[in-house]
């Protein structure tokens, strides 16, 4: 591969839309930014829109120029406390003998993974109402993720979102904001690279500010991406002294790529060579931790890389060849027998620049799903038979798995970190879509290894219903012989005290088939299984287990036995736990205060500011937010496992004068707190009549663009070009919104392409507009349309309902299958 600009397009481009799913249209894309100069007004302006923001406004990640950084301070900027993480990186176990794949191996090459999980600039900080998001879930098979972006009209120096940095460290895995310096063509300026190597007596005050963001923030380090022009040797001295100068500083971590050499080119060696390889290692001094290598290397290039990284001292697998999976995903080619070759140790580590093609590309959450198991286990959906011949075998055919399921107690409720609805305990708290993966569990990390003489029963993560969180585990299939569905590898050993939580559902009462399978380490291959039993019903179970008999060993696998026989076998789990003792009650928070308040609708809605001072202890996995409603029912507002929260919509409900909300603290055993609590006073009258639906929380059918979500229906704009819109593809159309309590309504307002202007063409000629108060009711249709041509429809009603839903059954005027709804409104007081 030639010299080119490899990990710049998609820097420049992560303010843009996302890109097209298959069988839709592509709308076109903006230029990027215009250069913005270090200390220009646009870079002013960035660097002080969290201190000009509203006092309940919504949070968002870090970001900043050289020169900018100089002026951050956490104590004076209000979004930095929203932008810490609480989860420390978790020690990581993998033990050979339990590998899935044969072939993988566990303790030579390594995965580093570039993700943009959104924007540079108005990314939230805490998660968001939108479920359409990139959840990853296959932790188990990556050793550090850099956290993608930066942009010259933006920033250059990218910090990570918390809810990531909590995923990543829950699971074991580091974490790298970026830097980034792009050519000139892209409006890169060499000055910037100059201000960031400035140098204060013997101090560098960026680097410290480096360091102090990421030590405040709680995450690990910098990857550095210097591809301006025109440097010479001592710029290129001096980026490496301030690495250096950082290193002996603090254990702030950095990753180089192979760009800018010694020389202070930019000149892209492709591997570990003379011309870069101080940039690794300088002399006696380590300069970075790990380096990741332009790809376009090859099989000499990366022999000598080891043999070169060797004379250094340090480790082959600190090396990263890197692969560009951004356009094409897992059709990427890839000379996969040079990095891992078979029968042989590998070459070096492996580099993955943005594996989110599998969420950008995919026409829905279903097709994210099977496209992530087809980038990371391959095209059997099983990590222990990957196909090796194939063009893209999975990763997990190279890599063996890591856990760091490594102490008690261990609980997961298979959460995603997404979902269309919130569940506590069974219970539904919440409606609407979600994504915070400060929330994510620790997912499984054989997905899925089943092992069955007969038929295979299919694991899946299910988005239907939950225990806790929007997803659970779901078991279906034909049941005509025993199945092991592998899930957990651990390293939990087992007190007199020590007990395992199943929480299941079966869709009638009586027998489960199922059985906690668990293996230890003096025989890590071998289960021993405890029957979970029958279920008196068909809601949620609790099924505790007693591990005592087993005190003193240690577990190595948890797994699902099931047996029996069923032609339609159909189970649910909800929760596994590994716990000693009791399920703990936590200490209650404390000092729940609103540090501001905006309006969402004068009168009706405002989004909040909170904070609170942690409880004692130590023991508490996340907080919940709740509001208190007049039935003496709680509707959740979010969660965190931070002490400040940001609440996107608060409703007010009817013409109350205050709202209480409440905060607790759940334990790592999941326990509940009692609740701090505060009031929210509204001031104002409360409008006689508004679009209810804005900006509530939206789900629908499916959506043709990942930027064209139920979200995009009622965010109150139809001018923000062809992507403002919801739009889907699928056989069934239909858009439904959570007005979050039961409202008086009365009228529809139904915006189609037209009125976002588009051809009248788009105009959806067919639908209807559906009502009901609980998910349990029937939909109710209140308005009925056939023919329709106008581009904005009005509907009368005289009806009380919380869930409104749009159901489209001719999309257009024509035969063109989209249906495209700008804004779906609900009026009412």
């Amino acid at each position: 591969m030639s010299r080119r600009l490899p990990l710049l397009l998609g820097a420049v481009l992560t303010t843009a839309a996302l890109t097209a799913a298959p069988g839709a249209r592509a709308e076109p894309r903006p230029a990027a930014a215009p250069a913005s100069p270090a200390g220009s007004a646009a870079a002013a302006s960035t660097a002080s829109t969290a201190a000009t923001a509203g006092p309940g406004s919504q949070p968002f990640a870090s970001y900043w120029y050289p020169s900018t950084i100089l002026n951050w301070d956490p104590a004076t900027d209000p979004d930095a406390r929203f932008n810490r993480s609480r989860v420390p990186l978790q020690p990581r176990t993998s033990d050979p003998a339990l590998k899935a794949n044969p072939n993988a191996r566990t303790s030579e090459g390594k995965i580093a993974s570039l993700v943009s999980f959104g924007p540079t600039s108005n990314n939230p900080s805490q998660g968001s109402a939108d479920p359409n998001y990139y959840a990853f879930g296959y932790w188990q098979y990556v050793d550090k993720l850099v956290f993608w972006g930066g942009s010259a009209g933006e920033g250059l120096i990218l910090a990570p979102n918390p809810t990531v940095i909590d995923a990543a460290h829950r699971n074991g895995v580091k974490v790298y904001g970026t830097v980034f310096f792009p050519p000139g063509a892209y409006g890169g300026q060499l000055q910037w690279v100059r201000d960031f190597v400035q140098k204060s007596g013997s101090r560098y005050p960026v680097a410290d500010k480096l360091t102090q963001a990421a030590q405040y923030y709680g995450f690990d380090g910098w990857f550095i991406n210097q591809e301006t022009g025109g440097g010479d040797s001592a710029l290129a001295s001096e980026l490496r002294n301030l690495m250096q100068y950082t290193k002996a500083q603090s254990g702030t971590e950095f990753m180089w790529y192979d760009a800018m050499t010694t020389s202070g080119a930019v000149d892209w060696q492709n591997a570990l060579t003379s011309a870069n390889s101080p940039f690794l290692q300088d002399g006696s001094k380590r300069t970075s931790d790990p380096v990741f290598l332009n790809f376009g290397w090859s099989a000499s290039g990366l022999s000598s890389s080891r043999t070169l990284a060797r004379q250094l001292g340090r480790s082959e697998y600190d090396l990263y060849s890197g692969i560009d999976t951004e356009a094409n995903g897992y059709n990427t080619g890839v000379d996969w027998n040079t990095l891992f070759p078979a029968g042989k140790p590998h070459t070096t580590s492996l580099g993955l620049y943005r594996p989110e093609w599998t969420w950008k590309s995919a026409t829905d959450r279903a097709d994210f799903y099977a496209k992530d198991s087809r980038y990371w286990v391959g095209a059997n959906n099983d990590p222990s038979r990957t196909d090796l011949s194939s063009s893209w075998p999975g990763l997990a055919g190279y890599v063996a798995e890591s856990s760091p399921i490594t102490a008690k107690p261990f609980v997961t409720n298979f959460s995603t970190g997404q979902g269309d609805f919130y569940n506590a305990g069974g219970t539904r708290v919440a409606t609407g879509g979600w994504n915070n993966l400060s929330l994510q569990d620790v997912p499984p990390t054989y997905r899925w290894v089943v092992d069955s003489a007969g038929s295979r029963l299919t694991p899946s993560v299910d988005f239907t219903d939950a225990y806790q969180g929007g997803s659970s585990l779901r078991l279906t299939g034909t049941l005509d012989a025993a199945n092991t569905v592998r899930l957990y590898q651990t390293k939990l050993p087992v007190a007199a005290t020590t007990k395992l939580d199943l929480v299941v559902k079966t869709p009638a009462a009586g027998p489960t088939g199922l059985k906690a399978a668990v293996a230890f380490t003096d025989a890590p291959n071998t289960y021993t299984t405890i029957d979970v039993g029958a279920d008196s019903g068909t809601g949620w179970e609790r099924h505790t287990l007693d591990l005592s008999p087993y005190a003193g060993r240690t577990i190595a696998q948890i797994a699902l036995r099931v047996e029996g026989s069923a032609p339609a076998y159909d189970l649910r789990v909800g929760r596994v736990a590994v716990y000693d003792g009791s399920v703990e009650t936590p200490a209650a928070p404390s000092g729940l205060t609103v540090l501001g308040a905006s309006d969402v609708t004068a009168g009706s809605s405002q989004s909040l500011r909170l904070s609170w001072t942690a409880a004692p202890g130590g023991n508490v996995h996340h907080y919940e937010v709740y509001r208190r409603n007049a039935d003496g029912s709680r509707t959740f507002l979010g969660a965190t496992p931070n002490d400040a929260y940001f609440v996107g919509r608060l409703d007010r409900a009817g013409s109350e004068s205050a709202t209480t909300l409440d905060v607790e603290a759940v334990s790592t055993t999941y326990g509940r707190s009692n609740a701090a609590s505060t009031t929210v006073s509204w001031n104002s009258t409360p409008p006689t009549s508004t679009n209810l639906a804005l900006n509530r929380p939206a789900t629908a059918s499916g959506q043709c663009n990942t930027n064209e979500g139920a979200a995009k229906a009622v965010n109150g704009s139809v001018s923000g070009g062809n992507s403002d819109k919801w739009c889907t593809l699928s056989s069934a159309k239909w858009l439904e919104v959570d007005l979050g309590s039961a409202k008086q309504l009365s009228r529809f307002v139904v915006k189609h392409a037209s009125a976002g202007g588009e051809s009248s063409s788009y105009n959806t000629r067919d639908f209807s507009v559906q009502v009901r108060s609980n998910t349990t009711d029937p939909w109710t249709t209140v308005a009925s349309v056939t023919g329709n041509t106008a581009g904005t429809t009005t509907h009368p009603v005289n009806t009380t309902a919380r869930y409104v839903r749009l159901v489209v059954t001719k999309p257009t005027q024509t035969t063109d299958p989209a249906a495209r709804v700008y804004e779906f409104e609900a009026w009412g007081a």
